[in-house]
């Protein structure tokens, strides 16, 4: 095991996890919608929370026009809605990072913890959404939702990227996934990981031990749970 009985390398989930847009990503995709088509958008419609943004965008577009989008619609629309990200993002007034956050990072950061992203957002997104509470400088590598739509896939694709960076196999055991849904410990498990529920979002911690989690915090500000 790693110094002082941490792992090796701890995955954070986005949305929820470390930081809240108030909506900007909702609003994003409105925009993208109205200004290529001229169509009403409501993503919340045909879409649901831990999908990936690909998936959210082809299935919201189907809701829309009735059918799939080419790959020059999907290209534009992708385009569209990551063009106008950081500005809902700048501008929302519920934006906020959430407790114990900007205290944890540079915590594991010093102890030597190898911080990444795991997220269903695209990888300019999730960056999009930390820039505004400066977080991007924190991590170096990460799986997103344009590396799979299976989120167990793409938190797989992390743990890999992590191996890159130190040159060497990691024991997944080895790699923390802190999430806020089941999704993500889901995914934590599937990738052989260990799970990570904090409840900064909309599920409990009784909700985030019942589906599974290895470890549950009530919010970041808790102590971090050693491996």
């Amino acid at each position: 095991m790693s110094h002082q009985g941490l792992p090796i390398a701890v995955l954070f989930d986005v949305d929820e996890t470390l930081i809240s847009t108030g909506g900007a990503g909702a609003k994003a995709w409105r925009w993208a919608f109205d200004h290529l088509w001229g169509m009403e958008a409501d993503i919340t419609k045909f879409t649901k929370g831990g999908m990936t943004d690909p998936e959210v965008g082809r299935r919201t577009f189907v809701g829309v026009m009735g059918r799939e989008p080419t790959d020059r619609e999907m290209a534009r629309l992708l385009g569209a809605y990551l063009q106008r990200l950081p500005e809902e993002v700048q501008a929302s007034p519920g934006y906020r990072i959430l407790p114990g956050v900007t205290e944890l990072l540079p915590k594991l950061m010093d102890e030597g913890v190898l911080l990444g992203v795991t997220s269903g957002a695209l990888e300019a997104g999730a960056h999009a959404k930390l820039a505004r509470a400066d977080l991007n400088r924190f991590f170096c590598f990460g799986g997103y939702g344009s590396d799979s739509k299976n989120r167990g896939e793409l938190t797989r694709k992390a743990i890999e990227r992590a191996e890159m960076i130190h040159g060497h196999a990691i024991d997944p055991k080895d790699v923390f996934v802190v999430g806020d849904t089941p999704l993500d410990i889901a995914a934590a498990h599937e990738a052989g990981a260990v799970a990570v529920g904090v409840a900064s979002g909309r599920y409990s911690v009784e909700e985030l031990k019942d589906a599974g989690a290895d470890r549950v915090m009530s919010q970041l500000t808790d102590p971090f749970p050693n491996s």
